[in-house]
């Protein structure tokens, strides 16, 4: 009778740490998707900062071609 429940309460103990962990991991994925929706904003504002910026330039360069 000994060993059956030394059984049941080493699964239980390992469902516990599987638990534990799953919510670990949880917590770790969702930040790092709230840093990953922060990175790719701030990406999309530089794309946009290089496109306001690139269209001076381009003008120059249509209307240096024109001369």
């Amino acid at each position: 009778m000994l060993w059956p429940m030394i059984a049941i309460a080493l699964g239980f103990a390992g469902i516990a740490v599987l638990g534990v962990l799953a919510v670990r991991v949880f917590a770790e994925v969702r930040r790092l998707a709230r840093q990953v929706e922060a990175t790719s904003g701030r990406i999309q504002r530089a794309a946009e900062d290089l496109e306001r910026a690139a269209v001076p330039l381009a003008s120059r360069v249509h209307e240096a071609g024109r001369d």
